[in-house]
């Protein structure tokens, strides 16, 4: 008998060889290159320019954001030194006589006190006096017009020492200092890191040296006299005061008095 030969089918075997490999893959297709810009002259020439423009302003915001945390910072934290209090000691060679007093430890008329010598519109100006200011300039400069924002500014966060850079920088810290603290809460400084004495800082450690009371049982007449020694410390005394610092102290308690009835006072004392 014979076998017929295994010979594939014309119509299927091809078929079915296919079916097995199953379909093929398709191909990846290729990725599209995004074209880079060339950088025209133009760009080229005001790359550097950008870079610092950018940069600038960085910096910029950085500083801005380092003042309102420094700021804010002391709103609520006693500073445990200033620069004139560290300077002072090193120039005696012994630490500066200073102990911090809360608001509430300190004689409600040593606020008004310092107000009527050193800022009497305290409560009405946002940290710069424009009367002061115009009556300063009329004055051709023999009178003062720091009010007690700057001076807190001044003396907690700068120098004494004048200067351009310093008036610059009290300029713009005073206006956030203003913004970011109550008023009674820059005269607990301002009280606190006064000197009024050689190596004498603060008005506990005052009213200790000059009268020996606690700043809280100071006297309307004390009160006065720490005030009128407050611009010239050094040459000044309120235990021993001369017949000007006298004259002075008086005044100043009157101005006292007077603030404390007009409302004037209100803003730190309620």
């Amino acid at each position: 008998m014979t076998v017929a030969p295994n010979v594939p089918s014309m119509t299927g075997g091809k078929s079915k060889t296919t079916s097995q490999q199953g379909p093929k893959p398709d191909k990846p297709k290729p990725k599209r290159t995004r074209k880079t810009k060339e950088p025209t002259l133009v760009d080229r020439i005001l790359a550097p320019y950008r870079w610092l423009v950018k940069w600038t302003l960085r910096t910029v915001l950085a500083l801005i954001l380092l003042v309102l945390l420094v700021v804010g910072v002391f709103g609520v934290v006693n500073p445990p030194t200033t620069h004139t209090m560290w300077s002072e000691g090193r120039r005696l060679g012994a630490p500066v006589d200073q102990v911090w007093v809360d608001a509430g430890a300190i004689a409600p008329v040593m606020f008004r006190s310092a107000v009527a010598a050193e800022d009497a519109n305290f409560c009405l100006h946002w940290g710069f006096d424009v009367e002061a200011i115009q009556a300063a300039i009329e004055a051709g400069g023999a009178r003062g017009a720091s009010t007690i924002s700057q001076q807190v500014v001044k003396n907690v966060f700068l120098w004494q020492e004048r200067s351009w850079v310093r008036k610059g920088l009290e300029a713009v810290l005073t206006p956030v200092t203003e913004a970011l603290w109550s008023k009674q809460r820059i005269l607990e400084l301002y009280l606190n890191v006064a000197e009024f004495d050689e190596g004498v800082f603060g008005v506990q450690a005052a009213a200790v040296h000059y009268f020996g009371v606690d700043a809280r049982d100071l006297t309307p007449l004390q009160a006065a006299r720490l005030a009128a020694v407050l611009p010239s410390p050094k040459t000044r005394s309120a235990s021993q005061p001369s017949n000007a610092v006298d004259r002075r102290a008086r005044s100043i308690r009157a101005g006292a008095e007077t603030i404390a009835q007009d409302g004037r006072a209100r803003c730190f004392q309620g």
